[in-house]
């Protein structure tokens, strides 16, 4: 899979031609064609081949490989277009010329000045919208805007309607004018959303300082950040303090301190002292390059409502057209009294509104606005679809540990059975967890606090979603969850405590229970209030046993939980759910590395607390880029505020459009309304896309 540019790419319905020719080649397994950034995503053994079938489709469109993401460069809209501004400008005065003699050259020898005057007004503005035409048709590519455009005005000419002929191309040319300036302006502020990406590295060799670029340096190096500059590689501090900026990863304003041993990450900025990092991860495989890549990538999943109009925009232009055919012709035959004139220049202003332009163009430009959007706040969403399906959440269903609680386990207390002592139960809990990651398991070892002999370690044994048997010192240790003692027939005088707890047995007489504690995020019951005032319900699954699951539900408010859960319960549970929810989607929040079973299940996977972490990225379909549950809430609002304006355009573009169709049937619009109801209404549905952008 493989990503190239598509210079002079300036159509959407091109964009689509592109994509849908491309994706029945023999040779292309898969192919996305993104119009917002003018890239092409494409899997294919036959380069060649695709280029020589995009050259055969748009003649203009050259495909260029992309070596690495390019720095912006910031030219002039009117030098961008000044070409074409000189010939708008060109044939507005030929046509104000024509307008203002009009009696003096109609009046020549078979009208030879008025062809002159507004034949030449026609060919400087519409000559690229005539040959893109034919060439067109030579393809066999018929009905297209260029086709609509050029019938439209030659009839007009052919009907003696020459000032409204050249009026109509000028509009057009000069309507099409704005909206590349407008499409620009939006691929840059959408370019600008991934200018996080380092431009260069400092890299320490031999007691040098080297500008280098972030792709020469190997994992192991050093590299030197000073005071305002980005952080290009992911690593770990070795000497310095400082505080960073991670807006542009995070969507968070507040500077975060960093000092010896901590990890810091590509895109963030420094902002005060000098730091030594010594670096973790290529910047291929950094956090900020799978960031660039998501976001680049969001629109290659595209929502169910752009399929539809790239379908509908595909069928609607030659069902237009033989409409407007038939207006020409029927009415002068079916009534008498009624000219050919009057009714094919209706049919001809029927042709000019009915170009589908502005539902093509804007409506992924919306989509990627809102992409863009949510990423600025720290939210990455996979694609357009997955936005779609945001604004259709019913139920949240919430993994507690690390997701709704802060999962920082300290041990609050030690309980003791059978003559067993606190320290016998600590010490030989935090040998049996040793060998174990677990949050839980950390604690215990925090809490023991002395330096482990492993050699008193002859055995492990995890035992999934029950707890570890271990041999340590010849005894046999049992350290786990209620379920392991009856599991394994341990004698125990209390199951049910409060909190997270680990029993402990030796030898298999019950020695005692360690509890637990952790705490609630700082903003878990602003997220779970946030739901509820959407009428979103809430569930939360959990592991922990039903008393601490209880406590913790009852403080968040959360309607539903189900506790002493095993992995594969979770998603035997989330599958319980969405079948519960069937006019609605279900979204599962949880870590993204021990719950991508359940993520992956889940309509909507929603991973959190994962900033950098390949699991989340991989296996969920929107990343929280910070610990924050409340972006839950956050990214359903995002989604709802864009597909608003995507059906605002819908609706706008859909209703102006029949209504000056009516209009121009009936005689009412001329030519003059009906540019307003073609280019003034793809204009406004494009700026009303990119007013996503500034939200």
């Amino acid at each position: 899979m493989k990503k190239y540019q598509l210079k002079n790419l300036d159509c959407a319905s091109c964009a689509s031609k592109i994509e849908s020719s491309l994706a029945k080649l023999d040779e292309v397994k898969f192919v996305t064609v993104n119009f917002a950034n003018a890239t092409m995503t494409i899997d294919t053994g036959n380069l060649e081949k695709v280029k020589a079938r995009i050259k055969e489709i748009e003649p203009e469109v050259v495909v260029e490989h992309i070596d690495q993401p390019k720095t912006l460069v910031s030219t002039s809209e009117l030098a961008e277009n000044k070409w074409t501004i000189i010939k708008a400008a060109s044939g507005l005065l030929l046509l104000i010329a024509g307008l203002v003699f009009e009696e003096e050259i109609r009046n020549t020898p078979f009208h030879i000045a008025e062809f002159l005057v507004f034949g030449t007004a026609y060919l400087i503005v519409g000559w690229g919208v005539l040959s893109s035409a034919v060439k067109n048709i030579i393809r066999g590519q018929v009905f297209n805007e260029q086709f609509l455009m050029a019938i439209a005005t030659l009839g007009a000419f052919a009907i003696h309607q020459m000032p409204e002929a050249v009026a109509v191309m000028l509009f057009y040319v000069t309507g099409e004018l704005f909206q590349d300036i407008a499409v620009g302006r939006s691929r840059k502020s959408i370019k600008s959303l991934l200018e996080i990406r380092p431009d260069y590295a400092n890299l320490k060799s031999n007691n040098e300082i080297l500008k280098v670029s972030p792709d020469v340096v190997k994992v192991g190096e050093l590299i030197i950040v000073r005071a305002g500059e980005k952080i290009p590689l992911d690593g770990t501090i070795l000497e310095g303090t400082s505080f960073v900026d991670t807006a542009a990863l995070t969507g968070e304003s507040v500077l975060r301190r960093v000092k010896v041993t901590d990890d810091v990450m590509a895109g963030m900025i420094n902002q005060s002292g000098l730091l030594t990092i010594k670096v973790n991860k290529v910047f291929g495989e950094s956090s900020v390059s799978r960031i660039l890549q998501l976001v680049e990538n969001a629109t290659s999943q595209k929502a169910e409502t752009e399929k539809f109009i790239t379908t509908f925009a595909r069928y609607y232009t030659p069902i237009v057209v033989i409409g407007a055919f038939l207006v020409a012709i029927l009415p002068p035959l079916i009534f008498s009294g009624q000219t050919f004139d009057e009714w094919i220049y209706r049919a001809l202003v029927v042709l000019v509104i009915s170009c589908p332009c502005a539902l093509v163009i804007s409506i992924p430009l919306g989509y990627f606005g809102g992409i863009g959007l949510a990423s600025r706040k720290g939210i990455l969403v996979k694609g357009s679809n997955f936005l779609d399906a945001l604004t259709r959440i019913t139920t949240v269903v919430f993994d507690k540990t690390g997701t709704l609680t802060k999962g920082e386990f300290k041990v609050s207390e030690v309980v003791t059975s059978n003559g067993f002592s606190k320290e016998e139960i600590l010490e030989y809990a935090a040998y049996s967890e040793f060998n174990s990651n677990h949050p839980v398991a950390q604690s215990i070892l925090e809490a023991y606090k002395n330096k482990i002999d492993t050699s008193k370690i002859t055995q492990t044994e995890e035992i999934s979603g029950h707890g570890i048997k271990a041999v340590v010192s010849g005894k046999a240790i049992l350290a786990g969850n209620d379920k392991l003692l009856h599991k394994e027939n341990i004698e125990h005088p209390v199951c049910q405590v409060d909190g997270t707890v680990i029993h402990v047995a030796i030898d298999r007489i019950y020695a005692g229970y360690i509890i637990i504690s952790d705490r609630l995020k700082d903003d878990a019951l602003e997220a779970i209030e946030k739901l509820k005032a959407k009428n979103i319900q809430t569930v939360m699954l959990t592991g922990d046993n039903k008393f601490a699951a209880r406590a913790f539900a009852e403080k968040l408010g959360i309607d539903r939980f189900y506790p002493e859960l095993l992995p594969e319960d979770k998603v035997n549970h989330i599958e319980q759910i969405i079948a519960e929810n069937k006019k609605g989607k279900v979204a599962f929040v949880g870590d993204g590395i021990n719950d991508a079973p359940v993520l992956a299940r889940a309509d909507v996977g929603i991973a959190m607390g994962a900033l950098g972490s390949d699991a989340a990225i991989e296996t969920a379909d929107v990343v929280l880029m910070t610990d924050s549950p409340s972006k839950v809430a956050l990214a359903i609002d995002v989604a709802k505020s864009t597909r608003n304006i995507v059906w605002q355009n819908i609706y706008f573009a859909m209703g102006v459009k029949l209504l000056f169709i009516l209009l121009g049937v009936f005689g009412i619009a001329t030519m003059w309304e009906a540019v307003f109801g073609d280019m003034g209404v793809a204009l406004i549905a494009i700026f009303n896309a990119l007013r996503i952008l500034r939200k």
